[in-house]
């Protein structure tokens, strides 16, 4: 690895997701390393040709495995200090990296950071609450104060220091798709250190573009999700992870908005089945593909 890429890797995690990967790689300064690895069932050519064209490093995975697996595979192969895990669908402002990197010499204990997520709008696109923590603990609405501590970070543009990444043992591969950024979020604080907000590194997420939308895929998204929800909540010790996961879905079912859409009906029965598919097994075992 050549001396102007010791620092920081960049890592994203494909499904199909050739078009928006492009305009994400080309946001990218030319100092850093970058690794795509690819979940997609048909391997493009496209693919390969845009990672030879970008100087990528490209894993191309016989299955999908998941998107926490994944990124534990792109930072296997990396060798740097950081590791930037970004969304196909997200692209760099400029001076992100420099900003990130400046924040890391400014907080030498915090073991990782929250960049400026916007939407296309520019609007806030950070989490502020989880299932996973108490409602004590949300965040306003708006952007956090630079160098504020944060409780979640969203996996769409988590910037995480490598050493404290390997010390929590990554992603936790059981969790197919779905709050595994929450989980990491909640074992780097409690192992590592803090996560810290970067007011001036900025970052643009399309929201949702990194798959096709449409009802099949809502659905299939949407049945890990209800999943790894209880997954999570029985991992963290929250109080009754399955029946409050079941209520809440239960009650989007029932709102008015899904008889006009038949992608909300697939992602609210996908939601319900999944929280359902869990009694069998104890909300373990993630592995497989509906």
């Amino acid at each position: 690895m050549t001396q102007a890429v010791k620092r920081v890797t960049v890592i994203s995690v494909g499904y199909n997701s050739v078009d928006v990967l492009r305009r994400m790689l080309a946001s990218l300064p030319e100092n850093v390393a970058r690794v795509v690895v690819d979940n997609s069932p048909d391997k493009s050519p496209e693919m390969a040709a845009l990672a030879q064209e970008t100087g990528t490093h490209l894993i191309a995975n016989a299955q999908n495995n998941g998107f926490g697996a994944a990124c534990n595979q792109g930072a296997q192969w990396a060798e740097t200090e950081f590791l930037f895990f970004l969304n196909p669908d997200a692209s760099l402002l400029p001076d992100t990296v420099d900003h990130l990197l400046a924040a890391a010499e400014k907080h030498p204990k915090a073991a990782a950071f929250l960049p400026r997520v916007e939407n296309p709008r520019g609007k806030p696109d950070i989490k502020r609450r989880s299932n996973l923590i108490a409602r004590s603990e949300y965040m306003d609405r708006g952007w956090p104060e630079d160098g504020t501590e944060v409780r979640v970070a969203s996996g769409a543009a988590l910037f995480v220091r490598r050493e404290a990444f390997e010390k929590t043992g990554g992603f936790d591969p059981d969790i197919f798709l779905y709050h595994e950024d929450d989980d990491l979020s909640l074992r780097l604080i409690r192992d590592c250190g803090p996560i810290v907000f970067v007011a001036d590194a900025g970052v643009r997420h399309l929201c949702g573009e990194s798959s096709a939308r449409n009802a099949a895929i809502a659905r299939l998204k949407a049945w890990h999700m209800g999943r790894s929800q209880v997954y999570t909540m029985r991992k963290h010790g929250r109080a009754l992870p399955f029946w409050r996961a079941l209520l809440a879905a239960i009650g989007h079912i029932l709102l008015p908005v899904n008889w006009f859409s038949a992608r909300k009906r697939a992602k609210r029965v996908g939601m319900l089945k999944g929280i359902l598919s869990t009694i069998a097994d104890g909300g373990a075992g993630f592995k497989e593909v509906q």
